[in-house]
């Protein structure tokens, strides 16, 4: 699985990362460890999965986490995942 994060403010991409997982975990995990590392390359505390997050990526296989998501204060507008490959 090979996810990619994207971090956005007014309209431009401020930077980007793939992260991936080969490991025979299940899918949601993949995400969540995703997430944690992406997260970690940032420098970020891990966002919130508010439901409509939840919703989204599971409908699209992609969602925003948009500030609303994050305990601390943000210098980006929001950080998109989207899974780009799966298994």
């Amino acid at each position: 699985m090979r996810i990619w994060f994207r971090e956005w403010k007014q309209n431009h991409m401020l930077r980007d990362t793939v992260i991936e997982d080969d490991s025979d975990d299940t899918r949601t995990h993949k995400v969540f460890h995703a997430v944690t590392a992406a997260c970690r390359e940032f420098d970020l505390a891990e966002p919130i999965w508010l439901d409509s997050v939840i919703r989204d990526f599971k409908r699209h296989a992609r969602a925003r986490f948009t500030r609303d998501c994050f305990v601390e204060e943000l210098d980006f507008d929001y950080l998109e995942i989207w899974v780009i490959e799966e298994d």
